[in-house]
C-alpha cells in the first residue's frame, strides 16, 4: 500500500498544504505563514474538502496568534463548508478560555482523523461483498485530515473485494484528478467515468451503492455537497441503489433548518469555460458555476458519521444524534 497522503503538515512556524491544483501531475506543498495566506489557499483551492478546510483554518488562527482579524479573513474564505465555521468557533472559544491554540488546532486535526477511521469502519459494514461503489468528487484523504469520509468507507471496505466507479466531477475534475489519484496509489480497483454516464451504468445494473461526502448537513437531513450530487441521488432513487453520505459531526449544522437555507458558493466562470491553459467555450458566453447543490433528506438512504449511522434521516433523528454528541456548534 502507498504511503498515506498528507494534505496538511504543521511545522510549528508554518502550515504546509499539499497543492491539490497540481495533482496528479506534481506533488508540491505551499507554505503558509499567516492567516491571510491560509485564507488565500482555501479560496484558491490549494486545500479543499470541508474537514481539511476546517483543519487548515484552525492552524491559520494559530499562525495569527488568535487575532480578531484572522478569524474574520478566514471566515470569508469559502461560504458553504460549515466545518470552516465550526473550527473557527472552537478556536475562538479556546482563545477565550486561555487554552493553548496550537494544541487545540492539533486536537481538531487528530480528532478528524479518528472520526474518519470510525466512520470508515461503520460505513464498511453497509457495503456488500464485491460491491461496485460509485462516488462523486473527492472525499478522501485529500479532503480531510488524512483518511477520508466517503473514501474512508471505501478504504475500510477494501477487503470485501470492492471496486470503485469515480465520477470525474465537472467542472473542477476532483474525481478525475484526486479520487482516481488516491485509489490508484493504493491499488483499489477504480474506473473513471464522466458525470453524465452515471445514469447509464445504473440502468444496466452496474452500480451497487453510492457513497459521497458532504460540506454541510442541515437540521432536517438535507445535504449540501459538490455540484452533481443531487442528480446522482435522483438517479440512485430511480434505480433502487442505496445512497449514503459520509461526514463527521462537524459537518452537521443544526442552525440551518433545511437545505434551502444553505449558502451555495458560486465560483469563477473560467472553471467552466476551460481548464488551466485550455479554453473550449467562446468568448462572451454567459456562465453559471454553482460549486455545490443540495440533496433532500428523502433521497438519502443513510448518513454515516463517527457516532453511528442515521438511516433515512429526519430532523428528529439528527436532533437525537447531536444531542447525544454534546459538541459545540458554530
Amino acid at each position: 500500500m502507498a504511503d498515506a497522503v498528507e494534505p496538511l503538515r504543521w511545522k510549528g512556524d508554518r502550515l504546509e498544504l499539499l497543492d491539490q491544483r497540481l495533482l496528479p501531475g506534481r506533488t508540491e506543498y505551499v507554505a503558509c505563514r499567516s492567516a491571510d495566506e491560509v485564507a488565500q489557499a482555501i479560496r484558491d483551492m490549494v486545500v479543499r474538502g470541508a474537514p481539511a478546510i476546517g483543519c487548515a483554518a484552525a492552524f491559520g488562527v494559530v499562525l495569527s496568534k488568535g487575532s480578531p482579524e484572522a478569524f474574520e479573513v478566514l471566515a470569508k474564505s469559502r461560504p458553504t463548508a460549515v466545518n470552516l465555521f465550526w473550527a473557527l468557533e472552537r478556536m475562538r472559544k479556546a482563545k477565550a478560555a486561555g487554552k493553548d491554540l496550537e494544541a487545540e488546532a492539533s486536537a481538531i486535526h487528530a480528532e478528524d482523523l479518528a472520526a474518519n477511521r470510525a466512520m470508515g469502519d461503520l460505513g464498511a459494514a453497509l457495503i456488500p461483498e464485491g460491491a461496485r461503489v460509485m462516488t462523486h468528487c473527492n472525499a478522501g484523504a485529500l479532503a480531510t485530515a488524512g483518511y477520508g469520509t466517503a473514501l474512508g468507507v471505501i478504504r475500510s471496505a477494501r477487503d470485501k473485494k470492492i471496486s470503485v466507479i469515480a465520477n470525474e466531477t465537472r467542472p473542477y475534475l476532483q474525481g478525475a484528478r484526486l479520487t482516481a489519484y488516491e485509489l490508484v496509489r493504493e491499488g483499489i480497483p477504480c474506473t473513471l467515468i464522466t458525470d453524465s454516464m452515471a445514469g447509464h451504468l445504473m440502468s444496466r445494473g452496474e452500480v451497487d451503492v453510492v457513497v459521497v461526502g458532504a460540506d454541510r448537513i442541515a437540521a432536517n437531513g438535507d445535504v449540501a455537497n459538490k455540484i452533481g450530487t443531487y442528480a446522482l441521488a435522483v438517479l440512485a432513487k430511480r434505480h433502487g441503489v442505496p445512497f449514503y453520505v459520509a461526514a463527521p459531526l462537524s459537518t452537521f449544522d443544526p442552525a440551518i433548518p433545511d437545505g434551502a437555507h444553505i449558502p451555495i458558493e458560486e465560483r469563477p466562470g473560467a472553471e467552466v469555460t476551460g481548464y488551466r491553459d485550455t479554453r473550449w467555450a467562446p468568448e462572451g458566453v454567459a456562465v453559471r458555476n454553482p460549486a455545490f447543490d443540495v440533496t433532500p433528506a428523502e433521497l438519502v438512504t443513510g448518513i454515516i458519521c463517527e457516532k453511528g449511522v442515521v438511516m433515512h434521516p429526519t430532523r428528529e433523528k439528527i436532533e437525537a444524534l447531536l444531542g447525544t454528541a454534546g459538541r459545540p456548534r458554530a
